[in-house]
């Protein structure tokens, strides 16, 4: 790196909630959020020392979405190196089933809507990372 500052990988737990029965939730990004706002976005937070990934997963679905996980599963893992702002993180990636009526904005200074799509109708535009995260996905989701 140009401004020869130490620069390692930081560990990111990612989430699509889903609820069971074909639908994502999406969140739209706000004025607040870290990086490209008016996009729209599954969930994500960064692993914390001593959490499990379960737990990261657990305390994010509820800071953002109000809610708690019924039911969570290790889609995959994706390294994501960004320019934009410059980043590398590692991202752990699930699916995590909530229940829909639970669902509410944690998180207001980040995220300004929220809705629930079926896969071949998600809102534009997306997060330049969620399709690579999509596509972790398996075409049936419990």
């Amino acid at each position: 790196m140009s401004d020869g500052s130490p620069r390692t990988p930081s560990v990111s737990c990612v989430f699509v909630c889903h609820d069971g029965a074909g639908r994502l939730l999406l969140a739209r990004r706000g004025a607040g959020a870290r990086d490209e706002p008016g996009t729209w976005d599954s969930g994500a937070g960064a692993l914390e020392y001593g959490e499990t990934f379960e737990d990261a997963v657990t305390r994010e679905v509820r800071e953002e979405y109000g809610t708690a996980p019924l039911a969570i599963s290790l889609l995959g893992v994706r390294n994501v190196l960004r320019d934009d702002p410059p980043s590398h993180w590692v991202a752990v990636v699930f699916a995590v089933r909530v229940d829909p009526a639970g669902a509410v904005i944690g998180e207001p200074h980040k995220f300004d809507q929220l809705g629930w799509y079926p896969r071949g109708a998600l809102p534009t535009p997306l997060h330049s990372q969620l399709p690579s995260t999509l596509a972790l996905l398996p075409d049936q989701l419990d």
